[in-house]
């Protein structure tokens, strides 16, 4: 069985990709630094969604074929990851949806 190692959570790093400065005010290093951070942020997810979801569908696809290299733990693991993924990107599109459709029945 593999161990599952977790590595500490690096908060610097995280506000770097998050566009952010340590004190948590935009980056104001470019016009468009914050919107191109969560442009490239959903993108990045997205495609990790995408990619987890073809692992999914390879794996089973060997073990349809009787791989021997392919086991039932592995493939049912990995369509669990690309299920949750799934669902978690769901959600943030819902959410993204909501909020739009919030702010455009605003009164001004």
């Amino acid at each position: 069985m593999n161990e599952v190692r977790l590595k500490p959570f690096d908060f610097q790093a995280a506000l770097s990709r998050a566009g952010l400065q340590p004190n948590g005010m935009p980056r104001v290093d470019g016009a468009g630094a914050a919107a191109g951070g969560f442009k490239a942020a959903m993108s990045q997810a997205l495609q990790g969604v995408s990619q987890s979801q073809l692992e999914a569908q390879r794996l089973q696809r060997e073990l349809t074929l009787d791989n021997p290299a392919v086991s039932v733990e592995e493939t049912m693991l990995a369509m669990q990851k690309a299920n949750v993924g799934f669902q978690a990107t769901l959600q943030v599109r819902n959410r993204m949806l909501q909020a739009y459709s919030d702010i455009m029945n605003m009164q001004v």
